[in-house]
């Protein structure tokens, strides 16, 4: 009886272990998509667009539980690699190659605009059409000063050339206009690579831009990480490639049945009002531990870029497993950092699960979670792409990948949330949506703020904001989307000045519910 019970308890430990936290939400299974990208809307959380290979993109207009499926056109054509962004009027942007009928392969790059959250998009406008040069691998940012939209990406020559005649560059233009036109095309690197799009080619451009405007990206390639910075909105960058760190292995390696793989970097700027603002960080995979053990690698710089940190691995598992296909981002209002990656620390035989990590202290020490609900082991033969995505904000994290079920590919994402300084102290939804008196009030320095949700408005946008007298924002509590109930806030408002100060809450898809309410600091 006692070995039994014994087993009963090994195996339900073992199931429990085996779930993950997060509910996955299945994207599409249609159209074998792959390389997926995501990104959601600041201004209303709820309004998530994605996209992935050949020609799809996918909306949520409730923060990721639900998606309508489309295929994006242009008379340009449509040819994969999807780049989204979006600016702070809420519009989107779809970046994109082509491979038009009559002309040559991915000849220049395609960005699309929807004002509608993904439901319509525009033809497009291009940027770098330079006949007979090949355009390949753009990424997107917005300035969020000017709504500029920037752009970086790798020209071929002659893609999958291998004469030393033929060279790979990293390009830069930028739109003023809201994507209606993009400026002529600027080389930022000095040092070219070959076009055989291995080791030695230059790739892995995304841009990002600073807290004062300046714009930031790296790539690998010959020399290992290179970053390089523009303080002039582009116009003039440094006059030397930036060595950040080497690559061991190169970025172009093998993952057992994976296709294809690489350990390309993303970079990211910290621009939010935290005390990491500023801090540029790349992150990137690379096998210098050993072909089988690719791992998730970090560096960050904390003065601009002039100099950079140690590298720190962000997986924790014990060596000797495969980690890869890395992205990562910055919640904007908090300043954590989110990763996602495959990982395949739980099993053997190509089993893989999908990670996530988190840094709330700058990059220099990270959490891991699993998110997906399930593995699956991929197939050499099945073409994954070359990156997952991720987007945050306010704690409302969505992660992105793609999974091989029974030889069928799939999109999935997972509900990732971490409501911050707020909790659910009632599970029962009140009849009207309510904003409390808060406790104590007169207070010092720190106070309790009631909300209530109903059932009506179950996982809608909630909004927190707290102002002085004269108008000005003093903080953010609550940027979130809420299931309903009734939930306590805590505000802290050490350092700030004896007074009045209003409690301001939003809620509803388009902030249609407000209630307000004045507190009194007093010390």
């Amino acid at each position: 009886m006692k070995i039994l019970l014994l087993l009963f308890t090994f195996c339900l430990l073992t199931s429990l272990q085996s779930r993950a936290q997060y509910p996955n939400i299945l994207i599409t299974s249609t159209g074998s998509p792959n390389e997926p990208a995501i990104c959601m809307n600041p201004k209303n959380p709820n309004q998530i667009v994605a996209g992935s290979n050949l020609n799809f993109y996918y909306y949520s207009t409730n923060g990721g539980y639900n998606w309508t499926r489309a295929t994006l056109t242009s008379t340009y054509s449509v040819w994969g690699d999807p780049a989204i962004a979006v600016d702070t009027n809420g519009h989107f942007y779809y970046g994109h190659l082509t491979n038009p009928s009559g002309s040559y392969f991915i000849d220049r790059i395609v960005v699309q605009k929807s004002t509608n959250g993904g439901v319509n998009w525009n033809n497009g406008a291009f940027a770098g059409y330079v006949p007979p040069k090949q355009q390949d691998k753009e990424w997107l940012c917005v300035d969020r000063r000017n709504n500029h939209i920037y752009m970086t990406w790798t020209q071929f020559d002659r893609y999958g050339s291998s004469a030393t005649t033929d060279s790979t560059v990293i390009l830069f233009s930028k739109s003023t206009d809201a994507g209606e036109s993009w400026s002529d095309v600027l080389r930022i690197n000095k040092k070219a690579g070959n076009c055989v799009d291995e080791d030695e080619t230059v790739e892995g451009a995304v841009p990002c831009t600073g807290p004062n405007g300046e714009i930031y990206t790296s790539w690998s390639g010959p020399l290992g990480l290179i970053f390089d910075r523009s303080l002039d909105g582009g116009t003039t960058w440094l006059a030397d490639d930036k060595f950040v760190t080497d690559q061991p292995g190169g970025w172009d390696y093998g993952v057992p049945g994976i296709y294809r793989a690489n350990g390309l970097p993303v970079t990211a700027c910290d621009v939010s009002n935290g005390p990491y603002r500023g801090n540029i960080y790349i992150n990137w995979t690379d096998q210098r531990n050993g072909t089988l053990d690719t791992d998730v690698w970090m560096i960050k710089s904390t003065d601009g870029g002039n100099t950079w940190g140690t590298v720190k691995r962000v997986n924790d598992d014990p060596p000797g497993k495969q980690q890869f296909f890395t992205w990562m981002t910055i919640d904007q209002v908090t300043g954590h950092l989110y990763f996602v990656f495959y990982d395949r620390r739980n099993y053997t035989a190509n089993q893989t699960d999908v990670y996530m990590a988190k840094s709330t202290d700058g990059g220099e020490t990270f959490t891991n979670f699993k998110i997906s609900e399930t593995p699956f082991t991929p197939s050499s033969s099945v073409f994954f792409g070359d990156y997952t995505n991720i987007t945050a904000h306010a704690g409302i994290v969505r992660p992105i990948w793609a999974r091989l079920n029974s030889g069928t590919m799939s999109i999935y994402t997972a509900i990732v949330d971490f409501p911050t300084g707020i909790v659910k102290i009632n599970t029962l939804a009140p009849e009207a949506f309510k904003l409390y008196e808060n406790y104590p009030n007169p207070f010092n320095p720190t106070t309790k703020i009631k909300i209530g949700i109903p059932s009506k408005f179950d996982k809608s946008v909630v909004k927190l904001h707290i102002y002085d007298m004269s108008g000005k924002e003093i903080r953010t509590l609550v940027d979130s989307i809420l299931e309903s109930g009734t939930y306590e806030v805590l505000w802290d408002a050490t350092g700030l000045s004896s007074g009045v100060y209003i409690c301001k809450m939003t809620a509803g898809s388009s902030g249609e519910l407000k209630e307000s309410l004045k507190m009194m600091l007093v010390k």
